[in-house]
């Protein structure tokens, strides 16, 4: 096998990766939230765990098909085009994981970098207690 076949089937890889971590996520996202709704009977909270592990399955899903890109160019024949289009996958996939990232999380990474842990921890909890008490609780 050659150094470019090599990195070919590589690439190929992180691409079936990347959309398998992505099909199979959906599916466990769909699978949590319907657990959510069963376990909790509150159907803000199984949509908020449906959403955020749809987000999440996406970020990793994005993340892999980066890899699989800057595998692609780095290891092909240099061109400007070629590094002009990774630059553009690159950004475009970047910005949807930071407006993902902030719409699960709910602050941007500034913001939460500035937060201390008993911050982050007080706003976790504050976002369970939002919600209203259960006939019971």
């Amino acid at each position: 096998m050659t150094k470019v076949a090599f990195f070919e089937t590589v690439t190929s890889i992180f691409e079936i990766v990347g959309v398998a971590a992505m099909v199979l996520g959906f599916v466990g996202a769909i699978v949590l939230g319907i657990r959510s709704l069963v376990v909790t009977r509150d159907g803000r909270a199984a949509f908020k765990t449906l959403r955020d592990s749809i987000g999440l399955v996406i970020l990793l899903g994005l993340e892999i098909l980066v890899a699989a890109d800057l595998v692609r160019t780095v290891t092909s024949t240099p061109s400007l085009t070629d590094a002009i289009v990774l630059a553009i996958i690159v950004l475009i996939r970047t910005v949807l994981s930071f407006s993902l990232q902030i719409e699960i999380e709910g602050v941007a990474p500034w913001r939460r970098a500035l937060m201390t842990a008993p911050e982050q921890m007080a706003r976790a909890a504050g976002s369970r207690q939002a919600r209203p008490p259960e006939p019971g609780e």
